[in-house]
Order: structure tokens, then sequence, then C-alpha cells
């Protein structure tokens, strides 16, 4: 299971990867094998602040529709226009092409309550 260490994790399965007062979030590639193939991403909270914890989008896959949550509060900048166009990017690059959303960071100190690699190990067992 490919569980990158320069990551955060949530125990809902999405990840963040922060790059200074912005971040990228994704699933993680333990939470696309569990969907199977991924047939299409709903995603219309651009522009809207969304506190940690609340629903940015829904990800349809074959066997199932699931949501995606906020690992942090923030503010939607962007979603990945590679997954409008092949949503699949996600189940072969969840942790690079297959990113969801960009966000603005509104409260960092809630990067400190997500699961280190580690922690995220052993969650998923």
């Amino acid at each position: 299971m490919n569980i990158p260490s320069n990551l955060k994790y949530t125990k809902t399965h999405e990840w963040i990867r922060v790059e200074g007062n912005n971040a990228f979030v994704g699933i993680t590639d333990f939470a696309q094998g569990e969907l199977g193939d991924v047939v299409f991403v709903e995603i219309e909270t651009v522009g809207e602040m969304l506190a940690k914890g609340a629903a940015f989008g829904t990800i349809e896959a074959v066997k199932t529709v699931s949501d995606s949550f906020m690992p942090v509060s923030g503010k939607v900048l962007e979603k990945n226009p590679k997954i409008d166009l092949s949503p699949d990017v996600i189940n072969k690059d969840a942790y690079g092409d297959g990113w969801l959303i960009k966000i603005e960071i509104t409260n960092a100190s809630e990067l400190s309550e997500l699961l280190t690699p580690e922690q995220y190990q052993v969650q998923i067992g």
C-alpha cells in the first residue's frame, strides 16, 4: 500500500499536501482501491469556504458513491480539471495527477490534528 511520507491523512481517507498557505487534497490509494473504478467526480464547492470535516464533493465509482471531506478548514480554490476528462486518473495516480481540489488553508492549527503516515497505516491495517 502506497502511503507517501510527505502527506497528512484523515480518518475518512483523504490526504493533504501543504504548499505554503495552500494545499492539494485527494483520496488515498487505499480509498480508491476500496471504491473501485472511478467513473465520475462531482465538485461544486469551488469558491466556497468550508469547515474541516465538511463534504466538498462526491466520487462515483462502479460499486458506490462516496463523499469527500475537507481535512482542514479552507476556501476551495480550484478543482482538478483532469478528473473531469478522465476520472480514472484517481485510480491510476491517487497522490499525483489524481488530486481533487486545491484549497487555501484558513486554520493551519488543524493540520496537527491529522494523521501521520504511520498513524494512517495503523488505521488501515
